[in-house]
């Protein structure tokens, strides 16, 4: 059924367009040491919200060049009270690829110094400018795009578990035992999650690290939202709980707990796999709004709803717009796992899926 999907995925030309921007999202989050020119905790604040370097291919007397960029130079507007930034056109500072800079362990595991692109070392590259701590905006979209975009996954494996069982027992056993579990479930639907998100991660410890922050606002986001999928799959489980093959399971003394998990929620694949591919957009926006507003992942550490932050206000927003990339990548990513989880479903229901 997977190659099957896959294959009717990869024939949609929109679903083929999101497949392939979130694997190259991906594939540049997993190799980001390595594209990004500068290290996570590179920091020069001299150069407090420098716009984009410019990346010039042609000299000053009109021929190819290699690629060179100058850096900028700051200065203050006594008329206008304002910081420009001018080029310093007196030396140039040429791109260098697959050059040593800053030292980071590759994959967490082997300590190199290679990067995708550097300069000298007097010169300086950003390609989406800075922040006000003079940190590389291009290098901090990958190191925080890890977080904003896995938060979902790991959130999946704790939820769907618990979803997957509480709610095959519910269904299965029914009566009173049924009754029981689903006003629970209920209840916990009942409470608006947003809200609850916000006090929860309000209330943590202000001495946490964001490794620590990021995994508790994981199992927060798996503790909120395994109600509504446990009460859906309860209901798959009573459509099928009295098919045949379920009978001779019992009859041949299958224990109750391998008919759940072997004979009954294999049945609700379908209904799981769309509802995975739906869900992950929800805890990205979760987590980058829980950063955005200053509850989720602290600084120094990097996260799209973080980096969001900082271009709230106006000004920035008129004249500092490399700000916003994190929420243009967050509205691409979301907008990428909708597509796919629609065409998903539209594959999966028999009633749409005639032709």
């Amino acid at each position: 059924m997977i190659k099957n999907i896959l294959r009717q995925l990869w024939k949609d030309k929109y679903a083929r367009l999101a497949v392939i921007v979130l694997g190259v999202i991906y594939l540049a989050l997993i190799f980001a040491d390595f594209i990004a020119p500068y290290t996570k905790d590179f920091s020069d604040r001299t150069m407090a919200y420098v716009p984009p370097s410019k990346i010039f291919t042609i000299d000053e007397n009109g021929k190819f060049s290699k690629p060179y960029t100058y850096n900028y130079v700051r200065e203050f507007n006594a008329e206008t009270l304002q910081i420009n930034y001018s080029l310093d056109r007196s030396k140039k500072h040429y791109i260098k690829f697959f050059s040593k800079g800053q030292p980071y362990k590759f994959l967490g595991i082997v300590s190199i110094q290679r990067h995708l692109f550097t300069t000298d070392k007097d010169g300086r590259v950003f390609l989406l400018g800075t922040d006000i701590n003079g940190r590389d905006v291009f290098s901090r979209l990958l190191f925080g795009g890890r977080i904003s975009m896995t938060i979902g996954f790991l959130a999946l494996f704790v939820l769907f578990p618990i979803g997957l069982l509480y709610g095959g027992i519910s269904g299965y056993f029914g009566g009173k035992i049924d009754m029981i579990m689903m006003r629970f479930a209920e209840a916990v639907m009942s409470i608006p999650s947003f809200y609850l998100l916000i006090i929860l991660a309000s209330i943590l410890p202000s001495g946490m690290t964001s490794s620590q922050r990021f995994m508790l606002i994981v199992i927060i986001l798996a503790l909120i939202g395994w109600a509504g999928f446990a009460r859906v799959v309860r209901g798959m489980v009573l459509s099928v709980k009295n098919e045949d093959y379920v009978l001779a399971a019992k009859s041949i003394g299958a224990s109750k707990l391998r008919i759940i998990t072997k004979h009954i929620l294999p049945q609700t694949t379908s209904y799981v796999i769309v509802a995975m591919t739906l869900s992950v957009p929800s805890y990205i926006l979760s987590e980058s709004g829980l950063s955005f507003l200053g509850l989720g992942i602290q600084q120094p550490d990097a996260s799209w709803g973080n980096m969001l932050k900082e271009a709230q206000e106006f000004t920035n927003i008129l004249y500092r717009p490399w700000l916003l990339t994190p929420g243009f990548l967050i509205f691409i990513s979301v907008l990428s796992f909708n597509i796919i989880g629609d065409i998903i479903r539209d594959i999966l229901d028999p009633k749409s899926n005639k032709g």
